[in-house]
């Protein structure tokens, strides 16, 4: 598994470009509340961290991970963020409802992040049991929040650098 080989959380800060003129949407999925809050809380302290304001963040909850991409579609059309977040998490069942919720919303945000002028961070977790999801939202393979609000940072920059 790629992500034991890695830790979400860690990152240089001096290779992180400032935030502070950057404004963050962040979608987070209702289901699977303990993991997406705890997802939330990582990318919101590291955009904090990183000079982002709170008055640039917009935190809006949407029921599950399959809506992640319409409540995202709804930050980019409805405010000015230069980036939106999602931030969710799908456990496997006994079905194969977690093929299709996961293929949906990766496509999904796929599709967003190609019709759209501002970048879409991919923060879902799709995990096979409660406790890889837990090691992952700030357990003992960090935070996945973390990781996306780094993503999300480097990427309005790198959008910016290309208008300069």
């Amino acid at each position: 598994m790629a992500t034991s080989l890695k830790n979400l959380s860690d990152y240089n800060i001096e290779d992180v470009p400032s935030a502070e003129s950057m404004k963050f949407g962040i979608v987070v999925s209702e289901w699977n509340t303990e993991i997406t809050e705890a997802l939330y809380n990582g990318a919101y302290d590291t955009l904090i961290k990183n000079g982002a304001s709170k008055e640039n963040i917009i935190k809006k909850y949407v029921p599950g991970s399959f809506e992640l991409t319409a409540g995202a579609k709804y930050l980019a059309e409805l405010t000015d963020v230069d980036a939106v977040i999602c931030l969710g998490c799908v456990i496997q069942g006994d079905t194969p409802h977690f093929d299709y919720v996961c293929s949906g919303v990766t496509q999904g945000i796929t599709q967003l992040n190609l019709q759209y002028p501002i970048p879409f961070i991919f923060g879902v977790l799709t995990t096979s049991d409660q406790q890889q999801a837990i090691d992952r939202a700030g357990g003992k393979h960090g935070n996945k929040g973390d990781e996306g609000a780094i993503t999300a940072i480097k990427m309005v920059h790198m959008k910016e650098s290309l208008k300069a």
